[in-house]
């Protein structure tokens, strides 16, 4: 019983302040959490508000159709609704194509989201990697001409580390690959990278006139709706067409669909949070330059610092509340912190100097 799945990993998600409170006693106001890419504010007051106003629906199945949520979306990328599928989190809508496909061999960057290389796995397929850690294109391309991939997964910008390509990097590669093979981009922190960089943004609607190219999103991130679990697909119609085959009814919660309605609708507040992103992200970046410590330049709502005995320094920083995500695990000493709130920020860094400083 089982046996296909005793060499697949479980997904590690970064640990939660629930579990900080059980193990060092420590209040939950008084822990801060920066580990897991959650954004710090939160959803726009007016998105929780309406799910206050509507939680009296919650014994009630969502509308399935997603029709106003679609439209929504439709509205913001200038596409169509057909054009769009709903899923629980971005990853559910990963989850479907790789379902779907069933490919044998699966190319991705050598460290990048984990859900690739556990959903296609499931399916038994073999996973390519590239041996640069980041996103090279070149090497990408070495090794599909010669593997020839049937799934093609691009993280930009890329989850954990933070590095993002040119869009027009991404369509010089894309119109190289042959449309047997699907690319799917990860766009899940797009909004902060277009926000940094122009030149890092990929318009949705670009993608449509490729027959193998499939763009996934999330409300978990800039729009502060982690919890929620709302993510979406966009594509041609005939692989969306397909892809609605795998979507089991009413996938997303009632008050998950009314909060991601509403969300579109303030984008000041999504502004707020990304143009805060970065001004406290400087101050890892001086913190950095201050202690010759090396960073991977970020275009998401994280960064990532190299530090000796990264293991050590996340386990003591544990031990006081602050949660972190040490990379170990990826091969390489360093931690990944979420950007958080001011006074968060300024907790950290004040600790971690006394960490390195020992």
């Amino acid at each position: 019983m089982f046996e296909s799945l005793e060499q697949l990993k479980t997904y590690e998600a970064g640990k939660p302040i629930e579990l900080v409170v059980r193990e060092y006693g420590i209040k939950p106001q008084n822990i801060i959490k920066l580990a897991s890419n959650e954004n710090p504010y939160g959803p726009s007051p007016k998105v929780i508000e309406k799910v206050k106003k509507n939680a009296h629906l919650m014994h009630r199945y969502p509308d399935d159709s997603f029709y106003e949520l679609k439209e929504g979306l439709a509205k913001k990328f200038d596409i169509k609704s057909k054009n769009i599928i709903i899923g629980a989190g971005s990853d559910q809508v990963l989850e479907f194509a790789i379902h779907g496909v069933k490919p044998k061999k699966v190319l991705m960057a050598g460290i990048t989201f984990a859900m690739y290389e556990i959903y296609s796995k499931q399916v038994g397929a073999d996973i390519l990697k590239t041996k640069t850690p980041t996103h090279n294109l070149e090497e990408f391309y070495e090794i599909y001409k010669k593997e020839k991939p049937e799934i093609i997964f691009l993280c930009i910008p890329n989850n954990p580390l933070g590095e993002c390509l040119n869009s027009n990097e991404v369509f010089d590669f894309i119109e190289k690959i042959d449309e047997e093979t699907l690319i799917i981009i990860d766009g899940a922190y797009q909004e902060f990278a277009s926000f940094k960089d122009k030149n890092k943004e990929i318009k949705p609607k670009d993608i449509l006139k490729y027959k193998n190219v499939l763009y996934t999103g999330t409300f978990s991130k800039a729009y502060g709706l982690g919890g929620m679990r709302v993510g979406y697909g966009i594509s041609n119609e005939f692989i969306i067409k397909n892809l609605h085959k795998l979507r089991p009814p009413f996938n997303i919660s009632i008050l998950s669909l009314i909060a991601s309605i509403e969300s579109l609708k303030d984008k000041d507040w999504v502004r707020m949070g990304i143009e805060n992103n970065f001004k406290e992200m400087q101050k890892y970046i001086d913190f950095a330059n201050e202690n010759n410590l090396e960073y991977i330049e970020s275009f998401t709502n994280f960064i990532v610092l190299y530090i000796n005995n990264s293991t050590k320094v996340a386990n003591e920083l544990l031990k006081k509340g602050i949660i972190i995500r040490d990379m170990a695990s990826y091969g390489f000493s360093a931690i990944r912190i979420t950007i958080g709130k001011p006074s968060e920020n300024d907790i950290l860094l004040k600790n971690l100097r006394e960490l390195i400083e020992l």
